[in-house]
């Protein structure tokens, strides 16, 4: 039998790189395209994937049985007529009808034959869903785990696969991409107003998590004392409501399991309130508490998580983290200094996209308290209309920062930024944490920080 083709385009986008890598472990020929290089692209390649840098008609192979696409190669178009034309790939696709499906779809075909357990929420998907990935890895439950984000216990990948009933993704709530799942348990780490350039307000925003737990068919797991988790309606839910805070939750009887204490490798209360959820997920799973404690506290940390990534030849610590969301950023910086309270802490921001930085100005404003150095080499474009670029600049942005941190700099591109890593580390020797925080590009100079 003739083995399948499916190409992906933009398979550097860490979802649809899990879904290539599902595809190519059942035995399928993968091929895809992305703009630029990574070490998630040359990790695709050792797998086994035929990866062109760049987008053209003839990447697409004759033989090609389907596609599968990120819509974020559509730009900043809003409807899929306008964004496929954006994509000189997209338009090959259209011309030879080859069968066309986006990322969101492609995987809900895959989970939605599972008991789904669909992890979202504003900030800590990703931790969230890694550490219920290393914890049903194995298990008596088994468990397959797609997340954002790559986890050095499975393997170093961002997708684990088991023979199981269960099926735990990382669920992106952006343009209500994940109504397309229909889970059994969905966990929601935290509702926190984001992704204006798509909701139209708060009331928008809650109600696409409505939407996602009326669709739910077992349970939903959430934090009972965030104010706006508390205004989901489950009167008119089939699923029963698993309400968790900072001691234990409650079942759907109303008894109350406290969790036994948990001494985490990975730094931060918030992080630590991420275990806590993965753990009731593994109550209602039907997992000891011994094992589901052990595993969690063997959780090392993922890609882009606090992660560190080497000791620089002058002796301090580099570190990445992909926090872009205000309250994102505040945690994990306190955490990092609580981890390391002699260490000077040196972070170098680089906001993603001028829209989402002009609608949370007044956030940004006051979340690196925790920092002693602060650097912004640019502004990451993505999505971003005319109106939002000419106005949220980078010179306006660091004069409002420089309102409570007159110490904040201008980074001015990221070469000049790497230049100006390179001398701060030199100087201060032995002596700092220095942290790309990011969801643009700044993390590739991890490389050339040495």
């Amino acid at each position: 039998m003739t083995t399948k083709h499916y190409h992906f385009i933009g398979i550097g986008g860490i979802g649809i790189s899990a879904i290539a890598r599902y595809y190519k472990q059942l035995g399928y020929t993968v091929s895809g395209s992305t703009d630029s290089d990574s070490e998630l692209i040359r990790n695709l390649r050792k797998e086994g994937m035929d990866i062109a840098l760049g987008h053209r008609a003839e990447n697409i192979p004759a033989y090609t049985d389907r596609i599968i696409y990120t819509k974020a190669v559509f730009g900043t178009a809003n409807t899929f007529e306008e964004g496929y034309r954006n994509n000189v790939e997209m338009v090959a696709w259209m011309e030879r009808k080859i069968p066309l499906t986006a990322y969101p779809d492609a995987l809900a075909e895959i989970v939605n034959a599972k008991k789904c357990i669909a992890i979202t929420g504003s900030h800590g998907k990703s931790t969230t869903t890694a550490m219920t990935g290393v914890m049903l890895a194995g298990s008596a439950a088994g468990g397959s785990v797609l997340v954002g984000t790559q986890v050095p216990q499975l393997d170093g990948s961002n997708i684990h696969i088991e023979n199981s009933p269960y099926f735990a993704i990382e669920a992106c709530e952006y343009k209500r991409a994940f109504l397309a799942y229909r889970p059994y348990i969905t966990v929601i780490t935290n509702i926190e107003l984001d992704h204006l350039d798509y909701y139209h307000d708060l009331a928008d925003y809650i109600s696409a998590f409505q939407s996602l737990i009326d669709q739910t068919s077992g349970y939903v797991v959430y934090d009972m004392e965030d104010q706006n988790a508390q205004k989901l309606d489950f009167t008119r839910t089939v699923a029963k409501p698993v309400r968790v805070n900072l001691d234990g939750f409650f079942d759907i009887e109303g008894n109350f399991h406290t969790f036994p204490p948990m001494d985490l490798q990975v730094p931060g209360d918030h992080l630590l309130f991420d275990a806590k959820l993965a753990f009731t997920v593994g109550k209602l799973v039907g997992l000891d508490d011994a094992y589901i404690q052990k595993k969690l506290e063997s959780y090392a940390g993922c890609w882009r998580r606090s992660e560190i990534i080497r000791t620089t030849e002058h002796g301090n610590i580099l570190m990445s983290d992909y926090g872009h969301h205000p309250t994102e950023i505040r945690l994990t910086l306190v955490a990092i200094k609580n981890k390391y309270p002699t260490k000077k802490l040196f972070v170098a921001f680089q906001p993603h996209q001028h829209s989402r930085t002009r609608e949370l100005l007044e956030e940004f404003s006051v979340c690196f308290d925790a920092a002693d150095e602060l650097m912004i080499p640019d502004i990451y474009f993505s999505r971003d209309s005319d109106e939002d670029v000419r106005y949220m600049t980078i010179e306006r942005f660091i004069d409002t920062l420089r309102v409570r941190y007159p110490f904040v700099r201008n980074g001015n591109g990221l070469r000049n930024t790497l230049a100006s890593i390179k001398e701060y580390d030199g100087e201060n020797p032995d002596s700092s944490i220095i942290v790309l925080l990011w969801a643009g590009d700044i993390d590739t100079l991890r490389e050339e920080i040495r």
